[in-house]
């Protein structure tokens, strides 16, 4: 594991080094006060009588020079407390006593935006992985928190290997490269960004739109390879397929808050805007002023250019495919910013080729990075690629970057999952095949040593733990009496949470489920 930058480290909070003339100043304006108090104390004690003041005088002595003018006792004791003061302002480091709980960026470098955030209660750290074979041992046995983006995929198995993981968030909004129901059963929640870069998505898909309808990317790489087109017959031949918007019908699957922002834009061009997404209420429509149609194949059959905005399942998986393009309108175009799994390439190319789609534009693809030696859109007319850009900015990369520190704040700081504010497996978090390794050996000690000083299961503060870890026996068995006390503490321990759980959503169960599956805004990244 590679360590991050040198903020990572908490830093030891001092007051800095002072210049020769600033503490000597510093030095007399104390003494100064504590001479004046002296003074004014001193006064009532003259009638005491002269053997006060020598008592008080020889106490001076021991003192620098207000006290060798012997005024007061007060004056010894605000002195001294003065003096603990500025002891205490001296550099006294005020580093934790104890350690701190591990969250790990698993797939990158750069933690200069999450450092700020989380170096008060955590350790920061980054792998830079591809895969878990790539993760330090410390991480995979130390870690509560992890953050990812894309390039890293989490299954059942990968998952396995983490003895103390708590929660993850993906950086981006898209959860396909993570087994979130084996999360839950493990005892992991999964957490997602799905508010950043909705206007840069969206501002995307209306540039691809309009590249499309008016080919202004195939005009300029004319133009740059040095074509010259002079008069209305090589213009028309150049800018062959060129349509006009007003008037057209904009097909969107998924009317989240990104396909609500396409549609919103797509309506001031011009376009008649329809849209097909199963899992909102009706309504919708009416709020919007689009066309709500209630399948896929009347979509498709309707639509003069078809945007995707919905998430990646098993049950879309190359929802675009053979038989759905033929479903289309000859001639159409299609769009995708959403995620690329969504459209079987193979059958896109043959559309492309035969003409059936007019042209394509694809900010995703099903392998990523995009490469035209293997693609099997190498070879594909009218087909324009961009990098899965369609979400940055600078300012949604510094967005989603904040959010999902905060989600891990929030996790470490609060309780898991009631004060996640985007949990997408909360339903498998407390199902009975939650993590079973962590009633015994396989979480190491200082892992629970760690989760136990940090995240206590009482007090209603800190990370609970799904179950109480429970070490093995010194004898390396577990008596009868040992074993019943623990089989009882994690069925009250289930029950409690179970009936937590359901206290706190049932009011909300159904769009729990229909916002972790709905064909919502999938930028991803």
């Amino acid at each position: 594991m590679e360590r991050g930058p040198k903020s990572s480290k908490r830093p030891r909070i001092t007051d800095g080094p002072a210049s020769a003339n600033g503490k000597s100043y510093y030095d007399l304006f104390l003494w100064l006060v504590v001479f004046s108090f002296g003074f004014l104390w001193s006064l009532p004690l003259v009638s005491c009588g002269l053997f006060l003041w020598l008592v008080v005088f020889s106490f001076g002595f021991l003192w620098p020079f207000p006290l060798a003018c012997g005024f007061s006792v007060s004056e010894l004791v605000l002195s001294f407390c003065l003096w603990c003061v500025r002891l205490a302002r001296s550099g006294v480091p005020n580093g934790p006593m104890h350690a701190r709980p591990l969250i790990a960026l698993l797939d990158g470098r750069d933690c200069s935006v999450e450092m700020p955030i989380l170096k008060d209660i955590a350790t920061v750290a980054f792998c830079d992985a591809q895969s878990t074979t790539e993760i330090h041992e410390k991480v995979l046995n130390e870690a509560v928190g992890a953050l990812m983006w894309h390039t890293i995929t989490l299954t059942r198995e990968d998952l396995e290997k983490f003895k103390a993981l708590r929660i993850i968030v993906r950086i981006g909004s898209g959860v396909d490269n993570i087994d979130i129901k084996a999360a839950g059963e493990l005892g992991v929640a999964v957490c997602n960004v799905p508010g950043f870069g909705v206007e840069e998505v969206a501002d995307t898909t209306l540039s691809l739109i309009l590249n499309l309808y008016r080919r202004s990317h195939w005009l300029a790489n004319e133009v740059a390879a040095g074509k010259k087109i002079n008069g209305p017959e090589q213009v028309r031949d150049a800018a062959k397929g060129c349509a006009r918007i007003r008037g057209d019908t904009l097909g969107i699957i998924g009317l989240g808050r990104i396909g609500s922002a396409v549609a919103l834009r797509a309506k001031v061009f011009g376009f008649n805007v329809i849209f097909h997404d199963p899992y909102i209420p009706d309504g919708i429509e009416k709020s919007l002023g689009l066309t709500r149609v209630y399948s896929l194949q009347e979509l498709l059959f309707q639509s003069d250019c078809v945007s995707l905005h919905c998430t990646l399942n098993e049950q879309n998986h190359h929802m675009i495919h053979d038989f759905t393009i033929k479903q289309m309108r000859p001639g159409a175009f299609l769009v995708n910013t959403a995620r690329g799994g969504l459209i079987d390439e193979t059958a896109l190319a043959a559309a492309l080729k035969d003409g059936r789609i007019r042209a394509a534009a694809l900010d995703v693809n099903e392998n990523e990075p995009y490469t035209t030696q293997t693609s099997p859109l190498r070879e594909s007319p009218n087909l324009m690629c961009t990098p899965h850009a369609a979400w940055f900015s600078e300012q949604s990369y510094q967005e989603l970057r904040e959010m999902a520190a905060a989600e891990v704040r929030r996790g470490i700081t609060g309780r898991i999952p009631d004060n996640l504010r985007n949990c997408v497996n909360k339903e498998f978090l407390h199902s009975p095949g939650m993590r079973a390794s962590m009633n015994g050996p396989s979480m190491s000690a200082a892992a629970a040593a760690a989760l136990a000083s940090h995240f206590p299961m009482h007090g209603g503060g800190g990370l609970p733990l799904p179950v109480v870890p429970i070490l093995p026996h010194p004898a390396g068995m577990t008596s009868p009496a040992v074993a019943a006390a623990a089989a009882a503490s994690l069925a009250a321990a289930a029950a409690a949470q179970q009936q937590a759980l359901h206290n706190s959503s049932s009011n909300n169960n159904n769009n729990n489920h229909n916002s972790s599956s709905r064909d919502k805004d999938n930028d991803s990244d």
